[in-house]
């Protein structure tokens, strides 16, 4: 299988503490991954690589299938190629209606003049009808968003990024927070999107890894210790000792 991300020989340290340590991870076209370890293990660093947050001291990130490193890019270049990050606050514009934050994240020309005077085309509505539904928020359209409930927002944001059609996903924490019935809408969200690009979680909580039914890949001292399916990692020693035994 193709990558469509490759990230080699990564390594980055802030005031002498290595945050990723020669770590190397690749993910396909249209893959789902999990990626797990204890707190500091480089995660949120490793999705700070990629988007262009932060830059590595070696290395080699890679993209797509014309192989263009993403060291350099600006973040918003970054963003341009493909990939959609979202945090584990939801940012979304509280005073805007939930349709009209997903017409703003749609991917139309976006410089000033467009901005001024943007209409939203018959084209535009349909596409938010759409992903109304494909994040469950149809019935909330006309509300303002401030007014939707963790776990909606949540939803919200993550259809804003997949208004601006990425080819890759990058989710951090999604579960947290979230009532159980929230929690399963979003699982079945997540594998859903997984199907026309690449999704990466981020999360702390096994049975969401589990429901997932992906791949998984294990961090420790920004590092790979493990990767395979849930059960193979959570039987691995290394793997037990530095993350499920405590």
């Amino acid at each position: 299988m193709t990558s469509l991300l490759e990230v080699s020989g990564v390594s980055v340290s802030f005031d002498g503490f290595k945050a990723i340590n020669n770590l190397s991870f690749a993910i396909g076209d249209t893959e789902l991954r999990a990626i797990i370890g204890p707190n500091g293990a480089g995660k949120t660093t490793f999705m700070d690589i990629v988007t262009g947050r932060t830059r590595p001291d070696k290395g080699r990130v890679l993209w797509g299938e014309a192989n263009i490193s993403l060291l350099g890019l600006s973040e918003a270049r970054i963003a341009r190629e493909g990939i959609g990050r979202k945090f584990q606050k939801p940012t979304v514009f509280e005073d805007q209606t939930v349709l009209e934050n997903l017409l703003l994240a749609l991917r139309n020309a976006r410089g000033p003049f467009q901005v001024l005077f943007y209409r939203p085309t018959l084209e535009d509505l349909d596409r938010v009808q759409g992903l109304a539904g494909e994040i469950g928020l149809t019935g909330a359209l006309d509300r303002k968003s401030g007014e939707l409930s963790h776990g909606q927002k949540q939803w919200l944001e993550i259809g804003m990024l997949l208004a601006q059609e990425p080819r890759l996903l990058l989710v951090d924490e999604p579960a947290a927070g979230m009532t159980p019935a929230e929690r399963e809408h979003t699982t079945a969200l997540l594998v859903e999107a997984a199907k026309s690009r690449a999704v990466v979680v981020i999360e702390h909580d096994m049975d969401f890894v589990r429901r997932l039914g992906c791949k998984v890949t294990v961090l420790h001292e920004g590092a790979v210790l493990a990767e395979g399916s849930l059960d193979h990692v959570t039987a691995n020693r290394k793997v037990i000792d530095v993350y499920l035994g405590r």
